[in-house]
């Protein structure tokens, strides 16, 4: 006799919330102030957005401004589009199902399935991790000279600052990461009037160009973009954190949530497009100008700006940018962690706990290789990084692109024909595109 379900479309009753202990927690006014609701809603879109601009993307940023000037600034606007329609994907399946993407899993696969999951999933959070410890601990050599294998164990850390915001309350996190952002875009926005770019192939980078596909070097750097770009991790974050909200659990309070969380993440997203496309312009305006095209290291990069540039102001900013970006990535990947862990397996960890056994998986690989092959190691390490976030990728998107079209699961808010097709659509070429970037990878050809 089959087992009923206990819940529509799902295997099992939802009976632990995701992350419970800031669940509905931040409320939402019940009158009709758009300002008011908007406010409310704002928070989850930037920890989001924080994913599209760590240390993962410079690499790739850079290398492709360098060598091809602003041409590949279409890449990241398409990239950028994608992620805005995964996002919301995401943070609808929260609002809808009232489960996170992992817990929907859980739910839905066979338990060997969602085992499966879960480790790649571990795998690539502890592979995000070691993206934002060599970001963070290249921006402290920078900053303040500290060798690369004490920065790593300073990096250590960040667990009791971590500690002590999540006990604050999730809106100081949301503040922290806001604050983070802010410093990256006046550490930018400084580069940016510094290297003086040119404003009309800016508009006609962003234009995609035939030459992309054309030239097989612009199109492997194009999916590295791509691949840095959309995170597996946050697509689980955001189908959690979104559920912070203390909006009504009825058919219109959903709607309403879904209307204000999409404008909070897609303006948040379009903050992060803005960023990338800054690294690039930069590298574009300063390297690929003055005829340095193979620079897509960010050491090399941050040696170079300021004799181009003419400011030791430059590379101060450039290095500052680099730390408030590893530090925010920490911040959610640390909740991202704990998501995954409590969604898969149904098993809670104190959170200092769950932090010190990620970072460790991070650190150790980190330290090793920074004593045996120094900063070449680490640049090394942050692309390897990448890599495994590509594999994950796939495992990610295509469980939400399912349940968001599941009518069963989803009923009066499923994915509509176009929204569906478009879903599928994007998840088809990320997958393709990524498994080119390895074919590639592991058979040297670049």
């Amino acid at each position: 006799m089959q087992k009923k379900k206990s819940s529509i479309g799902w295997r099992n009753e939802n009976k632990h919330p995701s992350l419970s202990e800031v669940f509905s927690s931040v409320s939402v006014p019940k009158q009709k102030g758009i300002w008011k609701k908007l406010f409310a809603f704002t928070g989850p879109g930037l920890l989001i957005a924080v994913g599209y601009m760590d240390p993962g993307n410079w690499a790739t940023d850079i290398a492709g401004g360098s060598q091809f000037g602003y041409m590949l600034l279409s890449v990241i606007f398409i990239s950028n589009f994608f992620a805005i329609i995964l996002q919301h994907l995401a943070l609808k399946l929260g609002i809808v199902c009232e489960r996170d993407l992992a817990q929907a899993c859980r739910d839905h696969y066979p338990p060997l399935i969602s085992f499966i999951l879960w480790i790649l999933c571990e795998i690539s959070i502890a592979a995000c991790d070691l993206a934002e410890i060599i970001g963070s601990v290249l921006a402290l050599k920078l900053l303040f000279g500290i060798p690369i294998t004490w920065g790593v164990l300073i990096t250590a850390i960040d667990i009791l600052i971590i500690l002590f915001f999540q006990y604050k309350g999730f809106r100081y996190i949301e503040s922290v990461v806001a604050a983070l952002i802010f410093t990256i875009l006046v550490c930018f926005s400084f580069e940016i009037i510094s290297s003086k770019p040119e404003i009309v192939p800016i508009l006609k980078g962003i234009i995609p160009n035939p030459e992309i596909i054309k030239n097989s070097h612009s199109f492997y750097i194009s999916i590295g973009i791509l691949g840095a770009t959309v995170m597996p991790h946050n697509l689980y974050l955001h189908s959690s954190i979104i559920q912070t909200r203390d909006y009504p659990r009825t058919t219109e309070g959903k709607k309403m949530a879904i209307k204000y969380a999409t404008i909070d993440s897609t303006l948040s997203l379009s903050l992060a497009f803005f960023i990338n496309a800054a690294i690039l312009i930069i590298s574009a305006a300063t390297f690929h100008k003055a005829g340095y095209t193979e620079v897509a290291d960010i050491m090399y990069a941050h040696k170079l700006l300021n004799p181009i540039l003419g400011s030791s102001l430059s590379g101060v900013f450039f290095a500052l940018a680099l730390l408030a970006s590893g530090q925010n990535s920490t911040l959610t990947g640390t909740l991202a962690g704990q998501i995954v862990m409590e969604g898969f397996i149904n098993i809670k960890f104190k959170p200092w706990i769950r932090r010190l056994i990620t970072r460790l998986i991070a650190i150790v690989p980190a330290i090793i290789v920074s004593i045996v092959y120094g900063e070449k190691g680490t640049t090394k390490l942050l692309i390897i990084s990448q890599i495994i976030l590509s594999i994950q990728l796939s495992f990610a998107i295509v469980p939400l692109v399912n349940f968001t079209g599941n009518s069963e699961k989803m009923g009066p808010f499923v994915n509509g024909p176009i929204l569906k097709i478009s879903a599928w659509v994007i998840t088809i070429i990320i997958i393709l595109l990524n498994i080119f970037l390895l074919y590639n990878t592991f058979l040297g050809r670049r």
